[in-house]
């Protein structure tokens, strides 16, 4: 049965799985719905129309669900839905959606919130994902699986970042960053590929030098990206990793993050 501390207020209208732990003080109301094994410790708020999976673990004043900080909500239903197996630290912000972003605020599963970090309205955030401390996501943001964001980083509203990119720490980032890329500084700038990463997440040299050439050509030569991308799909046809990239650029609204080429140069030597 859920374990309930006396201090905490729970709304009769909230759903508590089974095995779910409620600590001191906290405060779970409206329509909520908490799956199986959360816990859930001492003065965290939770609020109406958010939806937490299974065996999440979310630590003292963290803030679930919050209407947003958008001058054009009006109070309009909306939704946060967390999948399971998150860690939400301390004092990590969440915030539901609004009527022009789609309504919802999504959260995959298995990701890492680290302290402070602030997720705002409509952003849909993968699976696998680690926001390091204060790292900040603005508005309708989409971060695809396995991405880092660093330290005190800041993404502007609208921006993707693509699958296993890592964002360095203090970075501001006002453009889409590409699958597999490393990008630093303010305003940040493609610096390579995340290599560290991929080799840390399985990837081999089989799909590793597809990539950096890939990389070379797409971002690094005199081409146009039309130019570049013809080229990428005529040398790496039936890869999947170079095909998830071409698509990413080719869906790209705010446009992609430049190359620091010199800090390429500096990488190279």
């Amino acid at each position: 049965m859920p374990q309930v501390h006396p201090t905490a207020i729970v709304d009769r209208t909230v759903t508590l799985g089974q095995g779910v732990t409620v600590g001191p003080y906290s405060l779970i109301q409206g329509r909520v719905v908490i799956g199986d094994g959360t816990q859930i410790g001492s003065h965290v708020v939770i609020k109406d129309f958010t939806t937490i999976g299974a065996r999440c673990r979310i630590f003292q004043f963290a803030v679930l669900g919050e209407i947003p900080q958008d001058l054009k909500f009006q109070g309009e239903e909306s939704q946060l839905l967390i999948g399971d197996d998150n860690t939400i630290r301390e004092f990590a912000t969440m915030h539901r959606g609004t009527a022009g972003g789609g309504g919802i605020t999504r959260i995959g599963s298995g990701n890492l919130f680290m302290a402070y970090t602030h997720v705002a309205h409509d952003c849909q955030v993968g699976n696998g994902v680690i926001m390091s401390n204060a790292a900040t996501l603005g508005g309708h943001i989409t971060v695809e699986d396995h991405a880092i964001l660093g330290g005190l980083s800041a993404v502007h509203q609208f921006c993707r970042i693509g699958r296993h990119a890592f964002i360095g720490g203090c970075s501001a980032v006002h453009r889409d960053v590409p699958p597999y890329a490393m990008a630093v500084g303010n305003r940040a700038k493609l610096v390579g590929l995340n290599l560290v990463g991929l080799k840390r997440s399985g990837f081999t040299d089989a799909t590793l030098q597809p990539l950096k050439r890939a990389y070379e050509l797409l971002f690094l030569s005199d081409l146009n990206q039309k130019e570049a991308m013809e080229q990428v799909r005529l040398q790496f046809p039936g890869v999947p990793e170079i095909e998830h990239l071409l698509q990413f650029l080719e869906a790209s609204e705010r446009g992609l993050l430049p190359a620091d080429v010199r800090e390429h140069r500096l990488n190279r030597g």
